[in-house]
């Protein structure tokens, strides 16, 4: 196996977001005035697209009601909802350690491109990425076309990449574009639930995500 791009998920992969993206949702849900939401059944949604996300949640809402959910997400998640969202520990540091290294770095992710440029900035990590994908950009995972747009932009193989992500969404979409899956165990799904999808590994913190990547080029 050789390792030349890493695509990384970024909720629950990257940044520890989980209870901002669960408040805004239980919000808009609220907003809307919908059936009140579970918070697991909540945590289960996140990497899909935000119209998927509610379709799931909601199959028999109107289309007005899933236009205004998606709607009132946004307004929660952008401007209103305070809930402090981090990095992970050592996804700075070792982010930078595979930059310097001469890994391509990319990410696919089910946010919205407002919010990932916005992430970026606010975590001063849009330089690291030779390319990012969102889904209002292409279908929502576990569709490949994310991954098959980075393989193109970056010229890199299916072989040479590897998908690393916290949901199964991630570890399908990988499988369906013929890309390597790591599994993250911190994130938004189980262990269980991983495994389910055969990633080559589930590991438990970003240092072993840096310490399996190093691993495989030795």
């Amino acid at each position: 196996m050789r390792v030349k791009l890493i695509i990384f998920d970024w909720d629950g992969t990257l940044m520890d977001s989980a209870a901002k993206i669960i408040n805004c949702l239980l919000a808009a849900v609220g907003d809307v005035g919908l059936p009140s939401l579970d918070r697991d059944a909540a945590r289960q949604i996140i990497g899909l697209s935000l119209n998927d996300a509610f379709n799931t949640l909601f199959p028999d809402a109107s289309l007005e009601q899933h236009r205004e959910l998606v709607e009132r997400y946004r307004s929660h998640f952008l401007t209103k909802d305070r809930t402090v969202m981090q990095l992970f520990p050592g996804v700075l540091k070792y982010l930078h350690e595979l930059c310097s290294r001469g890994y391509l770095l990319a990410v696919a992710t089910g946010k919205g491109r407002r919010g990932l440029d916005q992430a970026l900035t606010d975590t001063a990590t849009s330089q690291l990425f030779a390319a990012t994908r969102c889904a209002d950009e292409a279908p929502s995972k576990p569709h490949p076309k994310m991954l098959l747009d980075i393989l193109d932009q970056t010229g890199v193989e299916a072989s040479e990449a590897v998908m690393v992500g916290d949901t199964v969404f991630d570890l399908q979409m990988a499988n369906e574009a013929g890309v390597y899956a790591l599994a993250v165990t911190y994130g938004m799904h189980d262990v269980a639930q991983l495994h389910a999808h055969d990633p080559l590994a589930c590991v438990n913190s970003f240092p072993e995500v840096y310490a399996w990547i190093l691993n495989q080029a030795a």
